[in-house]
């Protein structure tokens, strides 16, 4: 799936790189990981955008490429914290519902509360 059909769009994309942490703001939001081409590789949620992406760039299990592309964009939005599972769980429908299963990097499905 390409990020293009997720409703709602994130906003802001920054390339997945440890030198583009300084543009994501410490606030609460979803994002997305996504290859090149937009295709998505993971979708999540943080009550710290910038935390949560220095924590990524950690993982060699996101920063590896996998057999659907290696993530190279850090799609986001910010939202109220009371918004976050909604959104995330509106995303990972979404992917599901044309796949049949999670994002290649997600492991869990997102929470119902």
């Amino acid at each position: 799936m390409k990020l293009e059909e997720l409703i709602p769009l994130p906003k802001d994309k920054v390339h997945f790189k440890l030198a583009s942490f300084k543009f994501v703001p410490k606030e609460t939001g979803c994002y997305v990981l996504t290859s090149f081409e937009n295709d998505i590789l993971y979708i999540g949620l943080s009550e710290n955008l910038n935390y949560r992406f220095k924590q990524h760039i950690d993982n060699p299990e996101k920063t590896n490429p996998t057999k659907e592309g290696k993530a190279v964009w850090f799609h986001f939005s910010t939202y109220d914290f009371k918004d976050l599972t909604s959104i995330e769980r509106t995303w990972i429908h979404q992917f599901a519902a044309m796949h049949g299963r999670l994002p290649i990097l997600n492991k869990v499905n997102s929470p119902l509360i």
